[in-house]
């Protein structure tokens, strides 16, 4: 007898089959508000269900110009990448298997999938083969992950048990941090019951990098516990901390050392980057996104600790219910999730996909289009380049041609610019604050990013200046 839901997961295929190939002509942009996408989807439930392919139908044509076309090659805001074949068809699998990925006995392959694709991955990124690892939502909580670990080792180190004791009274732990990490660093020290006092910036210099003196300077003002922050790829101009240099500072003075990769560690993956990252392994954690460079589909999450007694006693739980299978790596061990999906199926068959060749090439191949997006915007009149990308982030400005234009007359040209070339539908592009100006920020790291999407793009922002004069 066939399964009901066959129909609504052909409607599905359908659908999907025509936003993919649509995606070079759909506009990049949401061209639907909040009050009409609020009208569509809203209303009362009703008491009555509704068959299935139904659902799905009405579900698309409610959402219809109101989706990011993240998906496609001309989405340079945020550092999204896309979804490969292998890796977007894995995800669909992952929902029909419905495994809880949480214990080998709840889900057995989905246990096995996920050790080899951290084992896979701990070899790519060039990472001590003795370290654990964790799949989690994103780096969100992976850094929560690899600094609960980091928090344990540091404290155990000064002879607390936080386990035990918990946090009142415990020696208190300085975290000393990049001064343009990123947000989820504070969310993640904030989750852990570290409070702001603890979180000390990092100076850095011209080219965005923790100074070794900045570091020394707070390492010396230390009297406890202290875990170091360092980046691997800033999300402004892709700066890397200097890591041979930092690393034995931090070690020498008894710290941890934590590092956001959150993109930038996929630069271990290719020659032409990795001096970027040099010494990044000889650091206590690692953290990354799958749903970044590797190009699987949200939600994916990669966190690293070459301390795995301490990974594991931050995060393991037990219960009389559980079941742990000896001889198999049990999810739960390492994770803050209990219940979860399987996410290592799609990371897994886009490690496949790709290749160690294949990966090197996309990181090489979108480094090279962001570097020709910046030099090719950046020599349109009245552009101003503030970064060239070394790796896969630029920066432009966009200058207020009136004479006497003032920087606040240069930031909001720079703000109306932006929005111009998101509501041509051609591409969709971010704005940041660097250094106190305001920037349009160019970040690739999609695999459907091909030449032809450079030169659209760069036609866009051209017919954008043209027509705002």
């Amino acid at each position: 007898m066939p399964s009901p839901t066959h129909p609504a997961l052909r409607r599905a295929l359908h659908h999907a089959e025509e936003y993919l190939s649509g995606l070079e002509d759909r506009p990049v942009g949401a061209m639907v508000g909040v009050a009409e996408l609020r009208a569509r989807l809203g209303g009362p439930l009703g008491a009555a269900g509704m068959d299935p392919e139904r659902v799905i139908d009405e579900l698309v044509a409610a959402t219809s110009g109101g989706l990011l076309g993240c998906a496609g090659g001309r989405f340079f805001a945020w550092v999204i990448g896309g979804a490969l074949p292998s890796a977007l068809a894995a995800d669909w699998l992952t929902s029909t298997w419905d495994q809880n990925a949480a214990l080998f006995a709840c889900g057995p392959a989905a246990a096995v999938v996920e050790e080899v694709a951290g084992g896979w991955l701990k070899e790519l990124l060039g990472l001590p083969e003795e370290a654990s690892f964790a799949l989690t939502s994103g780096c969100q909580l992976a850094h929560f992950t690899a600094l609960a670990a980091a928090r344990y080792a540091v404290l155990r180190a000064a002879g607390w048990d936080v386990h035990e004791a918990g946090l009142y009274g415990a020696p208190r732990i300085r975290v000393l941090a990049h001064r343009e990490r990123h947000g989820s660093v504070d969310r993640a020290v904030r989750y852990l019951g570290l409070g702001s006092r603890d979180l000390v910036p990092l100076e850095t210099d011209a080219y965005g990098r923790v100074t070794p003196e900045a570091l020394e300077a707070e390492l010396g003002r230390s009297r406890g516990p202290v875990i170091v922050v360092l980046n691997a790829a800033d999300l402004n101009i892709a700066a890397f901390d200097p890591f041979e240099t930092l690393v034995p500072l931090a070690r020498a003075a008894g710290a941890w050392v934590h590092v956001d990769g959150a993109f930038g560690l996929f630069a271990r993956t290719s020659r032409a980057k990795r001096y970027l990252v040099a010494g990044v392994e000889t650091a206590d954690s690692w953290v990354a996104d799958g749903h970044k460079w590797l190009n699987v589909p949200f939600d994916c999450g990669l966190a690293f600790v070459r301390d795995s007694a301490a990974h594991r006693a931050a995060m393991t739980v037990a219960a009389s219910y559980i079941a742990p299978e000896g001889s198999a790596r049990d999810e739960i061990d390492w994770n803050p999730e209990w219940s979860r999906r399987g996410r290592g199926f799609a990371l897994y068959a886009a490690l496949r996909e790709l290749g160690s060749e294949g990966l090197e090439a996309l990181v090489d191949r979108t480094c090279a289009h962001a570097a020709a997006l910046v030099a090719r915007i950046g020599a349109l009149p009245g552009v101003e380049i503030l970064w060239r990308p070394h790796l896969n982030q630029g920066l432009l400005r966009f200058l207020d041609p009136r004479a006497g234009a003032t920087e606040a007359d240069h930031d909001a040209r720079t703000e109306a610019v932006i929005q111009a070339i998101n509501q041509t539908g051609e591409a969709f592009v971010s704005g940041t604050t660097w250094r106190g100006q305001r920037a349009m920020r160019v970040s690739v790291v999609n695999w459907r990013t091909r030449e032809a999407d450079v030169q659209r793009t760069v036609a866009a922002v051209a017919g954008v200046l043209g027509e705002l004069g």
